[in-house]
């Protein structure tokens, strides 16, 4: 199907943006003189402008111009207790006040407990902490390499592991191509012919790829449940498979669980299918809503790192790793974590139900085939996460990226810019049809929703 044209659509949305958001233009209009196109982080900078946020709490933002939104994008999809919640606000004011907090450039005892609760949950048994997921994702790339002596990455297409060299090939979908192309100018061709490009949930082209060049494979990276790609869980098999396969050619696998960890129990996800990696990558929830990130994983892989390994990865992890009030809140938010597990899971099991439903069900009755991706399977029992997805025809399969973002099977465009800026101006604000709940999301808040995507649809029909 002939993808539709919404260029007139976008342009009244955005004009009626516009004209209610005053505030936020004109600190926009500001920042477009000393920003590269007003802000730090290319997926926040909406068209024509993003909401400029001056409060955050629990479910709910408030912009310059006043308007408080029903926020799901809750910080990049890390804040699964919701903005600025109290546990780990309290923490930290506690420890500014007691003269903790600030950058000391000294390691103190918050680093050891984080690493040793991590290590518990997980079943790793070394841990290295940085700031990003970027960052945990290129050094556990780099751990493997060293360890294997070998050069090949094996990822998949559609799956983010950050903006470092061996994850900028393979992550949007462009036509013929696929997911074969380089998403960046400035890598070195080399890099770029070290990275081989899979199929998620496709366990017979992963046992292809290593039969192919499975003695060259260093590692196999993949997340147990797709982010950016789709919001989409690994099978069990595909999963076990990469486990096998790894196995048998000497490959390490690593498990990039920087949505998926601590989202689906107060753990790793890994342990729900059964499957230990070599490695694991965390950050997002861990760290309470402050910058933290760490590689996790068997001791005589990340020693490399260290002077057993006589230091062959230069895996430091930068000044701000371990910061002392990242560490606290990640030490305090763990601890939440797995005290309330019996609590906060099964709620985000059924708030993630409810507000799929929801959204397919709203759509549908306002002349709108939609369908979302998040749901569990057979080892998730739940999942607090969505993707809004309006597919050509029925039935079709939303098992990999390719299954959401081609634009010949699904309306691409109007689950991205359109809808965004449609629900905004509903006061709900979801990243290009997707998000997640937060424990401090309630029933009131998913009434708040449902009006808003009926009000949302209907403005769509009239344009």
């Amino acid at each position: 199907m002939k993808p539709q044209d919404y260029t007139q659509i976008l342009a009244e949305l955005r004009s009626a943006y516009a004209a209610r958001a005053p505030k936020s233009a004109a600190l926009n209009e500001r920042a477009q003189h000393v920003q590269v196109d007003g802000g730090s982080h290319a997926l926040r900078l909406m068209q024509p402008f993003p909401p400029r946020i001056v409060t955050a709490s629990g479910a709910w933002v408030t912009d310059e111009d006043g308007h408080r939104l029903l926020d799901f994008w809750q910080g990049h999809l890390a804040n699964i207790l919701g903005h600025n919640p109290d546990v780990i606000a309290v923490a930290l004011a506690q420890a500014f006040a007691a003269d903790l907090g600030l950058q000391t450039g000294f390691t103190e005892r918050y680093q050891i407990e984080a690493a040793e609760l991590l290590c518990a949950r997980t079943g790793a048994e070394r841990v290295r902490f940085t700031t990003s997921g970027t960052l945990a994702t290129m050094y556990a790339i780099l751990l493997a390499r060293a360890f294997t002596g070998r050069d090949v990455v094996l990822k998949v297409g559609g799956g983010w592991h950050g903006a470092q060299p061996w994850a900028l090939k393979g992550i949007g979908y462009h036509g013929t191509e696929g997911y074969q192309h380089v998403e960046t100018a400035g890598l070195s061709s080399a890099v770029c012919e070290e990275v081989v490009v899979s199929r998620f949930n496709d366990a017979e082209m992963l046992r292809d790829h290593f039969r192919q060049c499975g003695d060259r494979v260093a590692c196999f990276i993949v997340e147990p449940f797709m982010g950016a790609g789709g919001f989409m869980p690994a099978t069990r098999e595909y999963l076990q498979t990469a486990r096998e396969l790894a196995t048998q050619y000497g490959a390490v696998l690593i498990f990039d669980e920087v949505i998926a960890g601590f989202r689906f129990r107060a753990g790793d996800t890994g342990a729900l299918y059964g499957v230990q990696p070599d490695l694991a990558t965390f950050g997002k929830i861990i760290g309470g809503g402050m910058p933290v990130a760490a590689v996790a994983g068997r001791a005589d892989i990340m020693n490399l790192a260290g002077r057993a390994g006589g230091g062959r990865v230069k895996f430091s992890g930068g000044t701000y790793s371990g910061h002392p009030a990242s560490m606290l809140a990640a030490v305090t938010m763990l601890h939440y974590l797995v005290e309330h597990e019996a609590d906060i899971y099964p709620r985000l099991a059924v708030l993630g139900d409810r507000i799929r439903h929801l959204l397919e069900d709203v759509f549908a009755q306002e002349g709108f085939y939609a369908r979302c991706t998040g749901w569990g399977n057979d080892a998730l029992p739940g999942s607090s996460i969505f993707m809004l997805h309006f597919p050509y025809e029925e039935g079709h399969p939303l098992a990999a990226p390719d299954d959401v973002f081609d634009p010949a099977v699904c309306d691409v465009a109007l689950n991205g810019d359109v809808l965004q800026l449609a629900l905004l101006l509903e006061d709900v604000h979801m990243m290009h049809g997707h998000g997640a709940v937060s424990t401090a999301h309630t029933e009131a808040d998913m009434a708040f929703l449902e009006a808003a995507c009926r009000n949302a649809a209907r403005r769509l029909k009239k344009l």
